[in-house]
């Protein structure tokens, strides 16, 4: 394809979304998701979806500020669910200082909704999945197990508690995360979704050409995700990720299988995975303290061959 200058991030990258400059040198960051409902609760997953849509611009190191709605109801829904999810979306986004200012909705068989979302971003701020240096600290913001609580919830093999611990997560903007990762000079972040933690890891490493090094048990995992992992309860996008991901993955024998494979599950709006430089950890970790954001420090980044270990 013709190369554009104007796109610094494109077509040609792995990352969350477009960077794009403008003649004054600024910089737009655009993306769009949209989803089927993960909770039952309309107001709700319209919240969750749209968190999940605003997350990609945290991801790049950006600040949203506007937004429009992609949704496909059913003809025969009832207006107040519709009403419900597009209000859930609305506040969320005002929560994260988005204004929703239209967009589109058409028939579908099924709900769908999301955003597509403009934010801001500096040269100095811009993160990329490319961004990781050897000798840097791996940290997430947020526990793994969302993709397996509310699978099993939907097949009735799980419990209102475990969904709604899941669900005060699905719910938490990842702004303050950005917040803290912005008070170091770390260039490397993504946030953890659809691939989970380790597909995510891996386009990490592969866009750096490095190793990714993680300790299993530092890795953050909601308890009620165990006993269903277990079961063997995991999303079908679950097991595409370790089908796909696992060419560039090492995992050691001592772990059970089923908690590699929570490694690889997909989430709905997770964590920030980023690489913090070493002697700015204690700024990061100070700034996480200040905004009362949590994190997990859970691996390092080391030179050789580029690709995921988890010892």
């Amino acid at each position: 394809m013709q190369a554009e200058p104007r796109v610094i991030v494109g077509l040609d990258d792995p990352d969350d979304a477009v960077v794009y400059r403008l003649d004054d040198g600024s910089m737009l960051v655009v993306t769009t998701d949209f989803f089927a409902p993960v909770v039952d609760d309309g107001y709700t997953y319209g919240a969750i979806a749209a968190a999940n849509s605003i997350s990609d611009v945290y991801a790049m190191g950006g600040t949203p500020f506007l937004a429009l709605n992609l949704s496909s109801f059913p003809a025969d829904m009832p207006p107040d669910i519709a009403s419900d999810i597009l209000r859930g979306g609305r506040d969320k986004a005002r929560e994260a200082g988005v204004i929703v200012a239209g967009g589109h909705t058409m028939d579908d068989k099924e709900p769908k909704y999301g955003l597509v979302v403009i934010g801001r971003v500096t040269e100095e701020r811009l993160l990329v999945k490319g961004g990781a240096r050897p000798g840097e600290r791996l940290v997430l913001t947020k526990p793994l197990g969302s993709g397996i609580i509310t699978t099993a919830c939907r097949a009735d093999k799980g419990t209102p508690e475990s969904l709604a611990v899941a669900t005060r997560w699905m719910l938490r903007l990842n702004r303050d995360a950005v917040a803290a990762i912005h008070a170091t000079t770390a260039r490397g972040a993504t946030d953890v979704t659809g691939f989970g933690l380790l597909g995510h890891a891996v386009e990490m490493a592969l866009a750096a050409g490095v190793r990714f090094r993680f300790y299993a048990d530092r890795i953050p995992v909601l308890e009620e995700a165990y006993p269903l992992a277990e079961q063997w309860l995991f999303p079908g996008g679950t097991a595409a990720n370790e089908m796909y991901f696992r060419q560039w993955v090492s995992i050691a024998p001592s772990i059970p299988e089923e908690v590699g494979m929570l490694f690889y599950d997909a989430q709905t709006n997770g964590g920030l995975l980023a690489a913090i430089p070493a002697d700015e950890m204690e700024a990061f970790a100070a700034r996480c303290a200040e905004l009362e954001q949590p994190f997990w420090e859970i691996g390092e980044v080391v030179a050789g061959e580029p690709g995921v270990e988890v010892r």
